[in-house]
């Protein structure tokens, strides 16, 4: 009679029951010599030698199934899955932690939910386009921390439109808000220092939204402020233009007139029916805002500051006064009621207060 050979361990040689033991590379294995020199895929729920595997603490893995179903964060290292890959520029593979704490600068379509500071009911977002000195996650991070040292005041977009930079994007504020509350005197020196230009560019501009909202309470009384605020524009868009220090082309790009006519209703008629879109003077395509888009870039603290103090008062001139009104007030007239310091000082640069002018400082 043939005696049935023992079933031993490949490795300590161990003599093993029929149901022990783990087949390995064609080896059997008590399960001491298996835990010890073998790992178990959590994918193909396979083994292979230790030495054949990837593991961190989330994964234990074999090598093939690592190369064909996985890959590790570039920031942490950490072992993600396929479905797990969060993939940032340049087509590096981020866990969604470090993604979000790596990457500054948000894509073009980042839309927040808008954050309202400041008590009133008119509140202007900002977007300022800054170049020349780099789409850099760090730099973004630089101004953000300026700005954002108590509070979620600004984020960054990136912009196709410009050629080395970023967007600069506020949340709403009230005009009191972005004059004594947000730290707009270090913000733009911040981006001064780490290179950044605005005005010294040919893509740079500066946008300011309204909320509808604060130009009536409902749709009707806004489109019929609106009207008056299109009236406005044109019939002083010498002016304006001039204000704006924008170059003609540009302007005709990025920021088109309507075209002046006898009445507001008119020019909104023709804004509606109007094929720029968008890149209009007075932006009308928001659902909520109204957006001027006039304004050339700048990092120079009192032209940023007259923009908003300007397009406020244009606005109250159009909530205030019927359009017979508007149409017999000068420019002239208009400038003589300003009380913003900043305003005045800037269309004192401009010559475009009652022929007053004085010496500036160059923008930037």
């Amino acid at each position: 009679m043939i005696e049935k050979e023992e079933k031993r361990c490949a490795v300590c040689g161990q003599i093993l029951d029929e149901h022990e033991g783990t087949t390995v590379c064609g080896d059997i294995l008590c399960d001491s010599c298996r835990d010890e020199n073998f790992i178990h895929c959590e994918h193909c729920d396979g083994y292979v030698y230790r030495e054949d595997s990837v593991c961190d603490s989330h994964y234990t893995l074999c090598t093939d199934c690592y190369n064909e179903h996985y890959y590790r964060c570039a920031e942490c290292g950490r072992i993600l899955h396929n479905d797990e890959v969060s993939w940032g520029r340049n087509d590096e593979p981020y866990c969604d932690d470090c993604y979000d704490d790596t990457y500054e600068i948000e894509d073009y379509s980042y839309k927040p939910e808008p954050i309202f500071y400041g008590s009133n009911s008119r509140y202007f977002g900002v977007e300022l386009e800054v170049d020349n000195a780099g789409k850099y996650d760090d730099n973004a991070l630089a101004i953000k921390n300026c700005a954002n040292t108590h509070d979620e005041h600004i984020y960054i977009k990136s912009d196709g439109s410009l050629d080395n930079g970023f967007e600069i994007v506020s949340h709403p504020m009230t005009l009191d808000y972005h004059m004594n509350e947000m730290n707009w005197k270090e913000v733009l020196a911040k981006a001064i220092q780490l290179g950044y230009k605005s005005h010294q560019t040919s893509t740079c501009g500066l946008h300011i939204h309204v909320n509808r909202k604060s130009l009536g309470e409902y749709e009707y009384q806004q489109e019929e402020v609106i009207s008056k605020i299109l009236f406005f524009v044109e019939k002083h868009w010498n002016e304006i233009f001039a204000f704006s220090r924008r170059r003609e082309h540009d302007v005709k790009r990025w920021a088109a007139r309507y075209g002046f006519e006898k009445t507001g209703k008119e020019i909104m008629d023709k804004a509606k029916s109007g094929s720029q879109g968008r890149y209009s003077a007075v932006n009308l395509a928001n659902y909520t805002t109204i957006e001027f888009r006039i304004f050339r870039g700048t990092l120079k603290y009192n032209t940023f500051i007259a923009a908003l103090q300007l397009v406020n008062e244009i606005c109250n001139a159009a909530v205030s006064m019927s359009e017979n009104e508007l149409d017999k007030k000068s420019w002239s007239d208009f400038v003589k009621g300003i009380t913003h310091k900043e305003l005045i000082q800037y269309l004192k640069e401009r010559r475009l207060y009652v022929n007053d002018s004085v010496d500036m400082e160059e923008d930037i």
